[in-house]
C-alpha cells in the first residue's frame, strides 16, 4: 500500500508537540458502518448513545435522579432476636439451619431507576442510502452519523453537555433545504405531551411511587417523583417550515440544518426528602436549563463541553506498539507541569509509528469496531487495547461528575422500568444522558439514563477503579457523596438491626441510600461489608492525591463510623479469635458437613480482609490528623492481632471460608477472597510469597472464564502477581465478540460498541479494564512504585504511558523498547503533601529516594537517576 508521507515521531515524554502536529489524523473511534436495530451495538457519547437505523432513530432520555419511591425506613426492629438465632446455630455448626432462619434478615427490595423516554426522529425518504458511517470520537466526545441519499449528503452529531445539562443534534446536509423530519417524545411511564409555538415539545409525568412489579407494568402504582422533558427545534434556512402535529409532535419540511437540544428535570431533593414533598418544580428547571443553553450557538455549547471534557480525557495518553496510531490521549497532553522545560524531558526516547497518510485506507480507527474485535483473536491488535482502555476512561469521565448520582451497573443504557438486577443506579455527567437507536424507517431517538440499583459487593467498587490510576479522581465526588448519605441511613440500620455503633451498609442499595439488607437469598442479600468496603475507598483516594483537607473533613469520620461498626459487629469466637458472625462470601454457597448446601457461616476471608483494610486506614489516617490517642483507635488496635488471619486449604488454594468446606462451585464468577492481594494491600509478593503462591493455585482453579467484571479482577489480580503471560490473556479472554441475540451462550466478553458483558450487558468491567492495565503498567503503595511490572513484553515490546498517577501524589511517564523500560518521569505534585516514597523498582533495580512535593526524577533503564529539579 502506497505511502506518500511519515507520521512525525513521538517523544514518550514529550509528546504535546507531536499531538498537536498528528491532532488532524488523530481519531480514537469506536466505528461502525452499517445502522443498528439493537441496544447493546449503540454508541455513546457522554450521555449520550446512538443507535441509528438511519430512517428510524430512537434516543432515550433519562434523568439520573428519575427513581421509583422514595425514602424508606431502612430499620428492621425484630432483626435482634433473628440475628441472636443465627449465631446460635452457627455456633453449633448448623450451617444450612442458619441460611435458612437468616431470610428473616432481610428488609425491603431497592428501587428501581427508570427510563425518562424517547426522542424520536422520523427521516420517512432516506430509504436508498449507500456510505452509511456512525462512530464515537473519544477526543471530542460526540457521536456521529454520515450516510448518502442521492447526491445529497447527510450527517448528525450528538453530545451531551456537562457545562449545560443538556443533549445536543445537529442534523445537517450539503444542499440547501434537503433536510425534512418528524420529532416526538415518547415514555413508558405516566405522562402528558403538549407542544408550543416556539417549537417546545414538552412532556411532563410521574414515575411510579413503587417499584413496578415483574412485568414492568408502571400505571398500578401512586405517582412518585416528577419529571419535565423539553425538547426545542431550531432550524436553519430561508424555506424551512415547522408545523404542529397533533398537538404532540413537529414536522420539519426544507430546512438547510437542525438543532435539537433536550433538557430535562425532576423534583429529586435529596435522598432525606419523600417525592410527594419536594417543593421543586421540574418544568421550572427544565426551562431554566434550556433558555441557558439556547442563549449561545451550537458551536459555542460545542466548544464548552469540549473544553470541560478534554480537560480530564487529554491527562493520559498511551501507545502500546510501534504499529499503533497512540492516538488515545488527547491532541494536547499535559502531562508535565508548564513551568518543566522542553529541555528537562527526554528527547530520545521514540516510538517509530506507520505512515498513515492513507488513513482510510490504514488506520484501524476506519475499521468497524465488529470486525476488529472477531480479528483480535489472530492480531491481537495493541491499538484495540489502547481504545478500549481510554473508552473506560471516557465512560467513567460521562457518568460521574460532581454533581450527578453514582456510577452503576447498567446506568443510561437500560431502557426498561424494570430492568436486570433492578439496574445499577448508573449516572452521568449530565445528568440525562441518550441513546440513538436508529431503526430503518427513518427515525432517530435517545435513549436514557437508566439506573437503578448499585450493588457495593464489587460492581459499584469496581466502578471507581480506574478513577485514580487513570488520573480522573474528581470523577468519585459522587461517591463520596453517596457514602455520606449511606452514613445517615446506615447509622439507624446499624443501632436498631444489629445493636451496632457506627454505620453499616449491605449489598444493594439505591437513589434513597437504602443500607439495610435487601429482600432475597442471604448468599447476596445479608452483606453488612457493602459500607466498610466503599469506606475503603475514601483513603484511597486521600493516598492518591495527598490532599489532607479531604482526608480530615471527609474521608475520617466516615471510615471512624465504618470501622466503629466493625469493632460493634466483631464478637468472641474460637480459639480467641474475634469473628464475624454471619458471614457469607459474596454469592457463593459451600458445602457443609451435613452434605447440604449453605451461604451463612463465620470469618469469611472477605471480610477479615476488608475490615483488616478499613482499620488499617483509620490508624494511619490518626496518625496523620493527630488523633491516635482516640477511644476508637485504641479498641482498633487492641482489635487487629486478633482477626484470624488468611488461611490455605488442602489443595494449596486461598480458603474462602474459615473452614476448608466442600466448594460446590470451583468455578465461581467471584474471587472475593482474593481481596487482599487487589484492591487491598494485605498480600504481596515481597510481604507474603506463600498466601501469593496459593492466590495463583486459586486462579488456576478459577479458571479464566467468567463475567466481563471477573475477567477484569482477574486480570488486576495476576498483574500483582506479575504475571504479565496471564493478565495479558484475561485480555485475550475479556476481547471476544458477543452477540447480543445469542448472549447467555457465553460468559464475558464485549459487545459489537464495545460495552462489556457479563451478560447480560454491565458497564462495571468497561471500567475494571483500564484499572486492570494500570496495574500492569505502574503498581504503587504507600512507599513504593514498580514501573512495568506486569508488562506483556512480546506483545507489546515498543510503547509509553504518560499521565498514570501513583499513590504519594505521583504522576508518572514510562516509555519502553524492546520490551525493556528505556526512561521514566516521576514527580508529585507542586501543592499538599506527598508520602516519601522510599523506593522505586523496576524488574531487579531499585532506587532509594524521597519525594517531596514538587520533586521530579527522571530514570533511565537501569533506574539509575539522570536528573532530579523542583517545580
Amino acid at each position: 500500500m502506497a505511502m506518500s508521507r511519515a507520521c512525525p515521531r513521538v517523544d514518550c515524554h514529550r509528546q504535546e508537540d507531536a499531538a498537536q502536529q498528528g491532532a488532524r489524523w488523530r481519531q480514537p473511534n469506536n466505528y461502525i458502518r452499517r445502522p443498528s436495530a439493537i441496544r447493546r451495538t449503540t454508541m455513546s457519547t457522554e450521555g449520550t448513545m446512538v443507535k441509528s437505523l438511519l430512517l428510524h432513530i430512537k434516543t432515550v432520555d433519562a434523568d439520573d435522579t428519575l427513581w421509583t419511591g422514595g425514602p424508606g425506613n431502612y430499620t428492621n426492629p425484630k432483626a435482634p432476636t433473628v440475628l441472636s438465632e443465627v449465631r446460635s446455630l452457627v455456633d453449633k455448626g448448623l450451617y444450612p439451619e442458619a441460611t435458612a432462619v437468616a431470610y428473616g434478615l432481610s428488609g425491603d427490595e431497592t428501587q428501581s431507576y427508570q427510563p425518562l423516554g424517547d426522542i424520536d426522529l422520523a427521516f420517512g425518504e432516506h430509504i436508498k442510502y449507500t456510505n452509511y458511517k456512525r462512530y464515537l470520537d473519544l477526543e471530542s466526545a460526540t457521536v456521529n452519523v454520515t450516510y448518502s441519499v442521492g447526491e445529497v449528503l447527510y450527517s448528525r452529531e450528538h453530545f451531551s453537555s456537562n457545562p449545560h445539562q443538556v443533549i445536543a443534534t445537529k442534523i445537517s446536509a450539503n444542499k440547501p433545504g434537503a433536510v425534512s423530519c418528524t420529532v416526538s417524545l415518547a415514555t413508558p411511564l405516566d405522562h402528558r405531551i403538549r407542544v408550543t409555538d416556539a417549537n417546545e415539545i414538552i412532556m411532563e409525568g410521574s414515575c411510579p411511587g413503587e417499584k413496578p412489579a415483574g412485568d414492568g407494568n408502571a400505571s398500578n402504582h401512586p405517582p412518585g417523583m416528577k419529571f419535565c422533558a423539553i425538547l426545542y427545534l431550531l432550524t436553519s434556512g430561508a424555506n424551512g417550515q415547522v408545523q404542529v402535529l397533533n398537538d404532540k409532535m413537529l414536522k420539519l419540511d426544507g430546512a438547510d440544518s437542525a438543532v435539537l437540544l433536550l433538557a430535562a428535570a425532576t423534583s429529586f431533593e435529596g435522598p432525606f426528602v419523600k417525592p410527594s414533598e419536594s417543593t421543586l418544580d421540574p418544568v421550572t428547571s427544565a426551562f431554566t436549563t434550556l433558555n441557558m443553553a439556547r442563549s449561545m450557538s451550537y458551536a459555542q455549547l460545542k466548544a464548552y463541553h469540549m473544553d470541560d471534557y478534554q480537560s480530564l480525557f487529554q491527562r493520559v495518553s498511551l501507545q502500546l506498539s510501534r504499529g499503533s496510531n497512540g492516538v488515545l490521549g488527547g491532541s494536547t497532553l499535559a502531562h508535565l507541569p508548564e513551568n518543566i522545560s522542553q529541555d528537562a524531558a527526554v528527547s530520545d526516547c521514540t516510538v517509530q509509528m506507520v505512515d498513515c497518510s492513507r488513513l482510510n485506507e490504514l488506520n484501524n480507527s476506519e475499521k468497524p469496531t465488529v470486525d476488529r474485535i472477531i480479528s483480535f483473536r489472530h492480531d491481537e491488535d495493541p491499538s484495540l487495547v489502547e481504545l478500549l482502555f481510554q473508552f473506560g476512561r471516557y465512560l467513567l469521565i460521562s457518568c460521574s461528575r460532581p454533581g450527578t448520582q453514582v456510577s452503576n451497573l447498567q446506568g443510561i443504557w437500560n431502557n426498561e422500568t424494570n430492568a436486570p438486577w433492578g439496574n445499577l443506579m448508573l449516572i452521568y455527567c449530565s445528568k440525562y444522558l441518550s441513546v440513538c437507536n436508529s431503526k430503518f424507517d427513518n427515525n432517530m431517538s435517545f435513549l436514557s439514563l437508566s439506573s437503578t440499583a448499585p450493588h457495593p459487593n464489587i460492581n459499584l467498587q469496581m466502578n471507581y477503579w480506574p478513577s485514580l490510576p487513570c488520573n480522573l479522581s474528581e470523577c468519585q465526588d459522587p461517591l463520596f457523596d453517596f457514602i455520606g448519605s449511606l452514613s445517615v441511613n446506615g447509622a439507624k440500620t446499624a443501632k436498631v438491626n444489629y445493636g451496632a455503633n457506627g454505620w453499616v451498609s449491605h449489598q444493594v442499595t439505591d437513589l434513597w441510600a437504602k443500607t439495610s439488607p435487601d429482600a432475597g437469598d442471604p448468599s447476596w442479600a445479608l452483606w453488612p461489608m457493602g459500607g466498610p468496603w466503599l469506606a475503603t475507598h475514601l483513603w484511597e483516594h486521600y493516598s492518591f492525591t495527598m490532599d489532607r483537607e479531604f482526608l480530615e473533613r471527609t474521608a475520617y469520620p466516615l471510615l471512624e463510623g465504618s470501622a466503629s461498626f466493625l469493632l460493634s459487629w466483631l464478637i468472641e469466637g474460637h480459639e480467641g479469635y474475634l469473628e464475624t458472625n454471619p458471614s457469607t462470601s459474596p454469592e457463593h454457597y459451600f458445602i457443609a458437613p451435613d452434605g447440604k448446601k449453605a451461604s451463612v457461616s463465620y470469618s469469611t476471608t472477605m471480610d477479615m480482609s476488608i475490615i483488616r483494610e478499613v482499620f488499617s486506614a483509620v490508624l494511619l489516617s490518626a496518625d496523620i490528623l493527630g488523633k491516635s490517642s482516640t477511644d476508637v483507635v485504641q479498641r482498633i488496635k487492641a482489635a487487629l492481632p486478633r482477626l484470624p488471619p488468611i488461611k490455605i486449604g488442602r489443595d494449596g488454594t486461598i480458603m474462602e471460608w474459615a473452614q476448608d468446606f466442600k466448594d460446590p462451585e470451583p468455578q465461581h464468577r467471584h474471587v472475593s477472597h482474593l481481596f487482599g492481594l487487589y484492591p487491598g494491600h494485605t498480600m504481596t509478593l515481597e510481604q507474603t510469597p506463600d498466601l501469593c503462591k496459593a492466590v495463583a493455585n486459586t486462579l488456576y482453579k478459577r479458571g479464566d472464564k467468567g463475567p466481563g467484571w471477573s475477567t477484569s479482577w482477574k486480570m488486576a489480580l495476576w498483574a500483582h502477581l506479575h504475571n504479565s503471560e496471564h493478565a495479558y490473556k484475561m485480555i485475550l479472554q475479556l476481547i471476544t465478540l458477543i452477540d447480543p441475540k445469542h448472549e447467555h451462550e457465553k460468559e464475558g466478553g464485549l459487545y459489537s460498541n464495545l460495552f462489556t458483558a457479563h451478560p447480560p450487558f454491565q458497564i462495571d468491567a468497561n471500567f475494571g479494564f483500564p484499572a486492570a492495565l494500570c496495574e500492569m503498567l505502574v503498581q504503587s503503595t504507600g512507599s513504593d512504585l514498580y514501573l512495568l511490572p506486569a508488562l506483556p513484553r512480546d506483545k507489546w515490546p515498543h510503547g509509553s504511558v504518560k499521565g498514570l498517577r501513583a499513590r504519594g501524589g505521583l504522576t508518572v511517564n514510562i516509555c519502553w523498547k524492546e520490551g525493556s523500560l528505556h526512561e521514566a518521569l516521576v514527580w508529585s505534585s507542586s501543592s499538599g503533601n506527598s508520602l516519601a516514597l522510599a523506593r522505586v523498582h523496576y524488574g531487579d533495580h531499585a532506587a532509594v529516594i524521597s519525594a517531596s512535593p514538587g520533586q521530579v526524577y527522571r530514570f533511565n533503564s537501569e533506574l539509575k537517576c539522570l536528573e532530579t529539579w523542583q517545580l
